[in-house]
């Protein structure tokens, strides 16, 4: 998760892509859930980079879930 982490604030989108499962279920800190790996790696290109997350779920050794703290 920390890999992932990192990924994403350093905007690695080629080292993130293989760390999130295809079918990615991500909750961002606002509720809305975002479904779909291509989905939220384009999110993830407009937003500021989010802090780790409140719990999340692997999968197949890729994130599946990701619950972001309000706020963060």
């Amino acid at each position: 998760m920390l890999e992932v982490v990192a990924a994403i604030k350093e905007r690695d989108w080629g080292r993130l892509k293989p760390l999130l499962h295809p079918y990615l279920h991500w909750t961002g800190s606002d509720g809305e859930t975002i479904r779909g790996r291509v989905k939220v790696m384009r999110q993830l290109d407009s937003w500021p980079p989010p802090g780790p997350p409140a719990r999340y779920e692997p999968r197949d050794g890729q994130i599946y879930r990701w619950l972001q703290l309000p706020g963060n």
